[in-house]
């Protein structure tokens, strides 16, 4: 009895021993949750400077035009701002007989080309002043004196008509229109002497104007006149007595043939920029007989 159970027990501990060891239940995660997430590796971009393009060169020109303020406008300014305002000038012409060319040349000249303090905030493009028959809004802008009165209007065409209605409704201007409808040079001179501006240079600035952006067609296409473009390089015959200087103002000079803007500013000690300045003018082209203001 004693052995069986001796070999009872060898039996168990046998089996016990041969037994494998237990198994751990293991459930298959998925790889996402057992690896560490992955974090997409890249470059640190350097900042890619834009090429730059090169544009063509232009002939476009800038001048200063001081009036009622001061402003820097452009060849292409002006002349956008004449086709712009040109049928306005020539419908005026018909009806008040004052010239085109002197109405767009007023306006550039006046509103810096449309860019001027008064045109920009009061459609002002003649620098009229309010007066005392004006019962229209204004603004008020520093001129001849501080924070004087101006006219303002709700549109540019409003300026234009204004500016007619000004001239033939005012007896210092009647003058005026005496003379031909198409006489762009003595309507501008007029202007002056009947107290427009107080500018010395005011007639030739409207000349200039007229004569460098051929504005004299307009007044043709109202008369029907031919218009002859002004041939800078054509030569005009003087008098002995104005082969230097003009005989009516000594800060005038007259150009003569073979002159250039830097002969002339050598002469009286100017810089060429700044006698162009002086004298509105875009480029270097000048005409025998015009004159320039050298002081």
């Amino acid at each position: 009895m004693f052995k069986k159970i001796i070999i009872v027990f060898i039996i168990a501990t046998l089996a016990s021993c041969s037994s494998s060891k237990p198994a751990i239940a293991t459930t298959k995660k998925q790889a996402a949750a057992v690896q560490k997430p992955r974090t997409a590796a890249t470059k640190k971009q350097t900042p890619v400077k834009p090429i730059g393009k090169n544009y063509p060169s232009t002939n476009i020109t800038t001048e200063v035009i001081q009036s009622t303020s001061k402003t820097v406008v452009t060849s292409d300014l002006i002349n956008n701002y004449i086709l712009q305002y040109k049928d306005i000038a020539m419908g005026n012409m018909q009806k008040y007989g004052i010239p085109a060319s002197i109405i767009l040349a007023q306006g550039i000249l006046e509103s810096g080309a449309g860019k001027g303090d008064l045109a920009l905030q009061a459609n002002n493009h003649f620098g009229i002043k309010c007066h005392k028959d004006w019962l229209g809004e204004s603004v008020r802008h520093d001129d001849d004196s501080a924070q004087e009165c101006f006219r303002k209007y709700k549109e540019a065409a409003e300026s234009y008509r204004d500016h007619a209605l000004f001239l033939v409704g005012k007896n210092r201007y009647a003058t005026l229109f005496t003379y031909e409808k198409d006489d762009y040079k003595s309507w501008a001179k007029g202007l002056r002497t009947a107290g427009y501006a107080t500018d010395p240079n005011y007639p030739d600035k409207l000349i200039s104007y007229i004569e460098r952006y051929n504005l004299h067609q307009y007044d043709c296409q109202v008369t029907g006149k031919d218009y002859t473009p002004i041939n800078k390089s054509t030569s005009v015959k003087n008098s002995p007595s104005n082969s230097n200087s003009s005989s009516n103002d000594p800060n005038l000079y007259e150009v003569q043939k073979g002159d250039t803007l830097y002969s002339i500013s050598k002469k009286f000690n100017l810089l060429v920029d700044d006698l162009k300045l002086k004298n509105n003018l875009l480029d270097n082209t000048l005409s025998v007989g015009q004159k320039l203001r050298v002081k």
